[in-house]
């Protein structure tokens, strides 16, 4: 298998991305559950940073022997996010494509702050293969880190753990870590982003 087709299942980690949190259940008459906020809190702008368009360079890391001789193959993509449900979160979409264009992956994230668990929820649908994974994640200091679920190329269940760093309003970079022991040991860089925005809105 080439590094081209596994790089679809190591992109579920980017962004990444998880179920909504659920709607809080309507009041009853004479008491009930606290009506849910309607207003955006503060951190539900810590994704901000990703609006607008973005040009990928996207670099897998080199695990076979052909890979090694050959080099890594080279991919690039883009990326684009939109402001969505009432200012709570932000709806974006992650395309790579191989060099010569044909598609590799294709995600569509939903990301929304959960003000009660202090953190995002998120839900990302990998189109291609038809699957829905959920992820959370938090700020920390300067940098965004994404916890899921996954699994390997073989089908093994694996921990994976994203972080968006050296953020500035025009670049950030991505990384994906994958453990297959439950978080004992993590092998690091299995994939590398760097993003260059293009475009501070990006269309629909």
């Amino acid at each position: 298998m080439s590094l081209t087709s596994m790089s679809r299942p190591l992109l579920l980690a980017v962004v990444l991305t998880l179920p909504l949190p659920s709607v809080a259940a309507a009041q009853h008459d004479g008491g009930g559950a606290p009506r849910a906020a309607s207003t955006a809190p503060r951190e539900a702008t810590q994704f901000a940073f990703l609006l607008g368009q973005w040009e990928l360079t996207v670099t897998p890391k080199v695990t076979t022997l052909a890979a090694r001789i050959h080099g890594a193959p080279k991919l690039r993509g883009s990326w684009k996010a939109w402001r969505a449900f009432d200012g709570f979160g932000i709806e974006d979409e992650l395309r790579i494509v191989d060099r010569s264009g044909n598609p590799s992956a294709l995600n569509h994230a939903m990301r929304v702050y959960d003000a009660a668990q202090g953190r995002w929820s998120q839900s990302m649908l990998d189109v291609y293969r038809a699957r829905l994974t959920s992820a959370t994640a938090e700020w920390k200091g300067s940098e965004m880190i994404v916890h899921s679920q996954g699994s390997d190329a073989e089908g093994k269940p694996t921990l994976q753990r994203g972080r968006f760093f050296a953020i500035t309003p025009t670049s950030f970079s991505y990384q994906n870590d994958r453990s297959s022991d439950n978080g004992k040991s993590w092998e690091t860089e299995v994939l590398r982003i760097e993003a260059r925005r293009v475009a501070a809105v990006a269309p629909r």
